[in-house]
């Protein structure tokens, strides 16, 4: 159903050439080019901007991609979706944040599968902007995702609800005062969570909140992987502010320390987040029902 030509199109920006989509596509690259400006004299655009070394797309270009990856997202969920009523096979595309990744969230999704024979799950962890876009380019069914949602196209619920703290190190010096303060903390080799995180932006909008940088704090690393950086705690390299969600099972097995920072309540939601026209509301409710069963 959707124009060769906006697949051609698709695959010179994956691979940033036409010659190099002609031969994934086989194609010659004359018609990968007359495939392109055919779209452009059709929309009355110039998708690509050809004045520099390497294909870049114009303004216009990017909006016109970005409803090409909708438009295929939907064929892909169409066809998804009539086979799952032809064979009665239902698959979900779920989006999770890193912290999500690392909580008691995955499990509880996979008690809720294993209830049903044929039911599969395929799992996309970003950042919580990302999964945001690809809710609205149809390319996930829902995502978890902490703090509260402003699209007026999405719809969110509850499923509980976190806070950051500082973990440490067993061994750590502050590891059984049970509370540190912000003079403590400065004092401290902080690995932190990269700017565009959720958990990264908690933590500047609390210090901001009390006049404070995050620039007043020593910050000797900045890394995506909550997991490398529970690694990097345990090994004495540092310390950090994360999820609680997160630090859980490390904390059951006494292998990292949790405190909470004085003066500090960095409380969020953790949110089922979903197109405001999704129709299946109840299996949401049914993750919601597992997760807080297994939460007792």
């Amino acid at each position: 159903m959707i124009d060769v030509r906006i697949i051609t199109l698709l695959k010179v920006v994956e691979m940033g050439s036409y010659t190099k989509a002609a031969a994934v596509l086989s194609l010659s690259q004359p018609a990968v080019s007359q495939h392109i400006r055919q779209i452009e004299s059709s929309l009355g655009v110039q998708i690509f901007d050809h004045s520099h070394n390497r294909l870049q797309l114009t303004h216009e270009g990017e909006i016109v991609v970005h409803f090409a990856r909708s438009m295929v997202a939907l064929q892909r969920n169409l066809e998804q979706t009539l086979k799952s009523e032809r064979e009665q096979i239902h698959s979900l595309t779920v989006g999770i944040t890193h912290t999500a990744e690392s909580s008691a969230i995955i499990n509880a999704l996979a008690s809720y599968v294993n209830r049903f024979d044929k039911l599969s799950l395929k799992i996309i962890t970003n950042t919580s902007s990302n999964l945001y876009a690809m809710l609205r380019n149809f390319e996930l069914d829902f995502a978890f995702v902490e703090g509260r949602v402003n699209d007026p196209a999405l719809g969110c619920m509850m499923l509980d609800t976190d806070c950051l703290v500082l973990a440490v190190p067993p061994d750590h010096t502050l590891a059984g005062q049970g509370t540190v303060t912000i003079d403590q903390l400065k004092k401290e080799k902080l690995i932190l969570r990269l700017p565009n995180s959720n958990t990264r932006n908690l933590l500047v909008a609390s210090l901001e909140s009390q006049n404070l940088s995050i620039n007043d704090f020593n910050i000797v690393m900045e890394i995506d992987s909550i997991a490398t950086i529970k690694d990097l705690i345990r090994g004495g390299f540092g310390v950090s502010v994360l999820a609680k969600s997160a630090c859980m099972s490390e904390l059951r097995r006494g292998r990292l320390s949790l405190l909470t920072i004085e003066n500090f309540s960095m409380m969020r939601e953790i949110n089922i987040v979903y197109l405001k026209n999704y129709e299946h509301l109840d299996l949401l409710r049914g993750i919601v029902e597992t997760y807080r069963d297994r939460q007792k």
